[in-house]
């Protein structure tokens, strides 16, 4: 059986030391547009993100059923394929959350929080699964991080990437309090042996200093969201170095 994201290459994470770039998607976010059908524009997002070469996206769309989850899925790695065609870079779709929905899907991973399924549970999952058998066998399961103690747990117990932070101030992340700041950061990922995103108040004018503290890429929303120019976007961050 082929795979819509089939293309995406045999290795978990970038070969060649340029930082993992990920977009979280948030259509309901201030910045997002001001109209009734918001799935369309965001749909259109993902495409411009996935022609630009982006790596990851992360479907975080948390008020959306089950059914309708499994749908922006489907779509999302129908046009990430139209994209990447041949190519052996593309972009891989992660669910947030919904294990059900990265697995029924055949999404490229799913996305867990804190709070949510315990890695060992998610991972036992995938492996029991019917869809095991289809399923990229790169499959990935991350977590969100917000203390050193929670990443080397999230590490210990077989999570293939990290979100910590928030390293900068930002209003999505407001809830989990001060931001962390780039010296815990540098803690985080000098503690585990997995790649490790920032993520938090990431702009083009700080990622260095994040990747220079020991991140392997960086995860965001209105970065790549409010991206006039996504291609150039994504040519500028690539030319950072980790």
């Amino acid at each position: 059986m082929s795979l819509p994201n089939s293309s995406v290459p045999d290795f978990k994470f970038r070969p060649d030391g340029k930082p993992i770039l990920c977009y979280i998607t948030d259509r309901l976010s201030p910045s997002a547009p001001s109209q009734t059908d918001l799935m369309d524009p965001l749909l259109d997002k993902i495409e411009l993100l996935a022609a630009a070469g982006i790596d990851w996206i992360q479907l975080r769309e948390k008020d959306l059923s089950g059914k309708q989850s499994a749908s922006l899925t489907r779509e999302a790695l129908r046009r990430v394929s139209k994209q990447a065609g041949q190519s052996k870079s593309a972009t891989r779709i992660i669910v947030n959350d919904r294990l059900d929905v990265a697995l029924a899907e055949q999404a490229g991973g799913v996305h867990l929080g804190e709070n949510s399924l315990p890695v060992e549970e998610a991972k036992r999952l995938v492996q029991s699964s019917p869809a095991a058998q289809t399923l990229a066998h790169n499959f990935l399961v991350g977590v969100s991080c917000h203390s050193l103690e929670a990443a080397k747990s999230a590490a210990a117990a077989g999570a293939d990437y990290l979100f910590f932070g928030p390293i900068f101030a930002t209003p999505s992340k407001a809830a989990y309090g001060a931001p962390q700041g780039l010296d815990r950061l540098a803690a985080v990922c000098s503690s585990v042996n997995i790649p490790v995103l920032a993520i938090g108040g990431i702009t083009l004018a700080n990622v260095s200093s994040c990747l220079s503290a020991g991140a392997s890429g960086l995860a965001a929303i209105r970065l790549f969201q409010d991206a006039a120019a996504p291609t150039s976007l994504v040519r500028s961050l690539r030319q950072q170095s980790c």
